[in-house]
């Protein structure tokens, strides 16, 4: 919902100076939001009846290569998390001046991607083997 609300009030200068402008800033959320889209119907379809009218590789291509983007996004925010947990408050870049607030939505915003990752990877490898 973050990348829908940017797409319409992005703000003075989401940019903050920069190599992108607003327009590329706009363009990217928007295809954020369609891949989530695309992302949302492929898993649909992988459990119901109208999915088995694609081709196989029509739904695993964009399952797999979800489950690799989210790991990769995933798993170095749970390390980050434990790096905050566990007396690091700044995570990977040590910033030790985060308020309160930018501390748990690093943690929120961290965990969201994980458990993402996690159910994408089992709905991946359950599709990948049920569709032999």
């Amino acid at each position: 919902m973050s990348h829908v609300v940017a797409v319409f009030l992005p703000g003075d200068d989401p940019t903050g100076d920069g190599p992108w402008d607003l327009r590329a800033y706009v363009i990217f959320n928007i295809t954020l939001v369609l891949m989530s889209a695309v992302g949302a119907a492929v898993v649909v379809a992988t459990v119901r009846p109208w999915g088995r009218r694609f081709p196989r590789w029509v739904l695993r291509t964009p399952l797999w290569f979800g489950s690799a983007l989210l790991v990769v996004r995933g798993v170095p925010g749970m390390v980050e998390n434990l790096l905050m947990a566990t007396g690091n408050r700044g995570g990977f870049v040590g910033a030790d001046d985060i308020s309160t607030a930018e501390f748990w939505a690093g943690i929120g915003i961290n965990t969201y991607f994980f458990v993402g990752a996690v159910l994408l990877v089992v709905t991946t490898v359950s599709y990948h083997r049920r569709s032999r």
